[in-house]
């Protein structure tokens, strides 16, 4: 495939980032979706150019906990917004003895750990399974890499984000369990967030935000909402830099993914198309239409 995009790039801000100010031509639009609400409306715009489409995560004011957000609703509105590419911002704890409060990792990997959301757009009456081998985009990467860079943020490319159900903090054996494991962070909400994305076949990438060393630090006290909001907010300044300087980056027509996240549903779907659901194909009219279209 030789096609090209005009990518619309998405971000959904964790704790702490609300609002994207330096935006032109702003709205806040309220999106419905066959998935109920999402978190808040999304507020839409453009940066040197460069549409955009911003939501927070957990609502303005914070009003929403990980367990209780709507993700498929959100994933679900992005789409109908056009996003192409979408760029999640989280607050994490680190996991690594070098990756200190402040520091920002370009996430690569995933540990689902939740127990309590809905994590597919998919299920009776229309199957489909999507490799989630990657669950990010490098191309996403290099960009984000590039702009940290330009920053002179302290960052490190490359990471597994673990993704516990919360919205309680770890016990100190959950936190040396997870450290064993190798994990770079700990957090709460990027899946099924990324699982969604990919099913959306929206290219997705991670920028986990260190605001405290889990509890697992003997030099440091337990995690305490105090010091993650101190943390938080100077994270969030940065992560506001972040994205304007990437958003330029990434204004200009790209090519299809050659690894396959534009086009993660092309042989995703199992269930045969005179057995799929009428009710639920009406559901999945935006996050799958390229493909049930074209069948």
């Amino acid at each position: 495939m030789n096609e090209t995009k005009q990518p619309v790039i998405g971000i959904i801000g964790g704790s702490g980032l609300y609002d994207i100010a330096g935006l032109k031509d702003t709205q806040w639009a309220k999106i419905e979706t066959p998935w109920g609400d999402p978190s808040d409306e999304f507020l839409l715009g453009t940066y040197e150019g460069q549409r955009v489409v911003f939501l927070p995560r957990h609502g303005r004011g914070h009003k929403a906990s990980p367990t209780s957000l709507n993700y498929r609703a959100n994933i679900d509105a992005m789409k109908r917004l056009g996003v192409t590419d979408i760029i999640s911002l989280s607050a994490v704890g680190s996991l690594k003895e070098e990756l200190a409060p402040g520091h920002f990792v370009i996430v690569d990997q995933f540990i689902d750990r939740s127990f309590a959301r809905e994590k597919s757009f998919f299920g009776h009456g229309c199957v489909a399974h999507v490799s989630m081998a990657h669950p990010v985009c490098a191309r996403l990467g290099d960009a984000l890499e590039e702009s940290l860079k330009a920053l002179n943020l302290p960052y490190t490319r490359g990471g597994t984000y673990l993704v516990m159900e919360g919205p309680q903090f770890s016990t100190l054996a959950e936190s040396n369990l997870y450290r064993s494991w190798g994990c770079s962070v700990i957090g709460m909400t990027n899946m099924p967030e990324a699982k969604l994305a990919r099913e959306a076949e929206i290219d997705y990438a991670s920028v986990a935000m260190v605001t405290d060393y889990d509890c697992w630090h003997e030099e440091h006290d337990a995690v305490t909402v105090e010091q993650v909001i101190r943390v938080l907010l100077s994270n969030a300044d940065k992560a506001r830099s972040l994205v304007k300087d990437v958003l330029p980056r990434l204004n200009q027509p790209r090519p299809v993914c050659p690894h396959g996240c534009d086009t993660a549903l092309t042989h995703a779907l199992i269930t045969a198309p005179e057995a799929r659901d009428p009710d639920v194909l009406r559901r999945l009219d935006a996050v799958a239409g390229r493909v049930l279209n074209a069948n």
